[in-house]
């Protein structure tokens, strides 16, 4: 990455403390939700067994990925970072992620590579040193200097297991200092995941991969696909609100109900590539939807916004209790659908409703 003179890294530094400040407090305070395109969740059920001839007690929920072992299929995913409010933030979500055995992503972390004084808001291997924990970066970035040092910087700085490459053209494109450059990225990622000693995840942001897309990445090497799909948080709606003239209101707006649905992007990845990891995203609500996302193909299933309610409302008990709820519902979800661990609720055939 090229130099910058101090003066342009301190305002760039507060551009970017600002934008995250902003987005946790709209997250926290603004209706930021679809409204016209749901998850897709909702037009599948499984066939109730009313005979499951397995034991609630013994339902296995626990599942591996990259050479760690995790109690639930949770993710909490990426967030925040970069802005004095987002440490304590992070610190809790990493706490409950430790506390009951789920994963964690880091928010972009494009602000500590350019200030390394921010580093210590994504740093929480001091209360999280057994969970399953991916670093962050915008993918467009390499077109704007990034390259395999920042890349690698990301992770030694979180002690990462993984590394996110999150792809938000959407979001760039309705942030009036948004990064538009999306072209010629595949090559560029294609050299990350060749020389990243860790995992690449590619991952949405909100709005869902298509199948094509998905085959290019995992073509290019990456070794799990978050699809973050629409039905949940709108990033264009929380840009919205950030917007400072009434034009970019609209156009942020117009986009509120974009994207791909969660369901459809699962099982587009899924036909994409039949065994690498899937990470199922955006609009879950609660465990029947984890289930119904194994069931379409996911191996991991991502929550963000409640994760965020509940560590600001509740702190660490919050996480755990919404985590431990979660999982009881799958937990019931599976039993009732006569699957006794993931793999065989993996196997287990939706019905859509008639």
């Amino acid at each position: 990455m090229t130099s910058t003179p101090n003066s342009q890294v301190a305002a760039d530094t507060q551009i970017h403390e600002r934008r995250k400040a902003d987005h946790i407090r709209i997250n926290l305070e603004e209706d930021v939700a679809f409204k016209g395109v749901n998850t897709g969740l909702d037009r599948y059920f499984f066939m109730h067994q009313a005979l499951p001839e397995i034991n609630l007690a013994e339902v296995e929920t626990a599942v591996s990925l990259f050479g760690k072992t995790l109690r639930t299929p949770l993710l909490i995913s990426s967030m925040t970072g970069g802005a004095a409010e987002a440490h304590q933030i992070n610190l809790v979500l990493a706490e409950a992620a430790q506390a009951t055995g789920m994963a964690m992503g880091l928010g972009s972390m494009r602000a500590a590579i350019e200030d390394p004084t921010l580093e210590y808001t994504y740093q929480v291997r001091s209360v999280a040193p057994d969970i399953l924990l991916f670093a962050n970066l915008g993918a467009v970035q390499f077109n704007y200097g990034y390259g395999l040092s920042e890349c690698q910087r990301a992770v030694d700085m979180i002690e990462a297991d993984a590394l996110i490459l999150h792809f938000n053209a959407l979001q760039e494109a309705v942030q009036p200092e948004g990064d538009g450059d999306f072209s010629a990225l595949l090559p560029q990622v294609e050299h990350i995941c060749r020389h990243l000693p860790v995992p690449v995840i590619a991952k949405e942001v909100g709005w869902g991969f298509a199948e094509q897309t998905a085959r290019d990445l995992f073509n290019a090497g990456v070794a799990a696909i978050d699809v973050a799909g629409a039905g949940g948080t709108s990033w264009s709606q929380v840009e919205m609100y950030r917007a400072p003239t009434a034009r970019h209101r609209r156009v942020a707006g117009t986009f509120i109900d974009w994207g791909i649905p969660t369901a459809v992007s699962v099982q587009y990845c899924r036909r994409a590539h039949p065994t690498l990891p899937i990470i199922a995203s955006g609009g879950i609500r609660h465990g029947i939807d984890v289930a119904k996302c194994i069931a379409l193909g996911a191996n991991l299933v991502g929550l963000a916004g409640d994760f965020l309610r509940a560590a600001d409302q509740n702190g660490v008990a919050g996480v755990v209790e919404l985590a431990e709820t979660l999982t009881d519902e799958l937990r019931i979800a599976m039993f009732c659908s006569g699957a006794a661990d993931l793999q065989a609720l993996s196997q287990t055939p939706l019905h859509t409703a008639f």
